[in-house]
């Protein structure tokens, strides 16, 4: 693979200049009981997803997607404000259910430590993700750079929100890297510009793609980005 092909996040003669966050399966335990939440509400219309086939169907997609799909299989007219009422019924259940990722304070901590800026871009509301950051504490660490792609009306794997979260921050799309741990998620990385590590088991499938690197758990993400720092310092360029 030519070095050209990757972002320049992650090439030794390029720049990391900011690190993107997914917050559900990445920072916040919550799709679990999000999906069986949905499940149950897909339930009433017809469709028979069990809790645990739930999480495969439905981790990571949009609200909005998940009412048209649901439309299309069943014949039957979803109110129109169902992602709506849906997604108050999740702020509800993430104030009592949600639970931080394994390790996820100590590498925040760690990331923040190397001198990077974080950001996180969500297909959750900015309700649902208050709701879940002050449950868990994380609030310390991300508050105020949170953006949501349900609120801008184009979820994952519209590129749209790592777009502006580095906009924001003021920095190109390809001098970041986004953590994730779903399929879309990594499409929308992927189509923003931007090097991707996805958090996956490593003995799960994962896509094949120039810029996109796994890691089994968060302890290795910070140790991950300090190489890549390592290699661009010995370079002569430096974040």
């Amino acid at each position: 693979m030519s070095l050209d092909a990757l972002p320049k996040a992650v090439r030794p003669d390029g720049r990391l200049r900011l690190v993107i966050f997914d917050c559900d399966g990445v920072l916040i335990d919550s799709e679990g009981p999000s999906c069986r939440l949905v499940a149950q509400e897909l339930r009433q219309i017809g469709l028979d997803y069990g809790d645990e086939e739930a999480v495969q169907r439905l981790a990571g997609r949009a609200l909005t997607r998940i009412k048209i799909e649901a439309e299309a299989q069943t014949g039957r007219k979803l109110p129109d404000d169902w992602a709506t009422i849906v997604q108050y019924k999740l702020v509800d259940l993430m104030r009592e259910e949600a639970r931080v990722i394994d390790g996820a304070h100590d590498m925040l901590t760690a990331v923040i430590g190397l001198d990077l800026p974080v950001r996180v871009g969500s297909n959750s509301s900015i309700a649902e993700m208050d709701v879940k950051f002050a449950r868990t504490g994380l609030d310390r660490f991300v508050a105020d750079r949170v953006h949501s792609a349900r609120d801008m009306g184009k979820p994952k794997p519209d590129p749209a929100v790592y777009l502006h979260a580095a906009e924001t921050e003021g920095v190109p799309a390809d001098e970041c890297v986004v953590l994730e741990d779903t399929d879309t998620g990594a499409s929308a990385a992927r189509a923003a510009g931007m090097a991707c590590v996805l958090l996956r088991p490593l003995d799960l499938p994962a896509p094949d793609w120039p810029g996109l690197f796994r890691i089994g758990h968060l302890s290795e993400f910070a140790p991950f980005l300090e190489r890549i720092q390592a290699a661009q310092a010995t370079h002569g360029v430096r974040s």
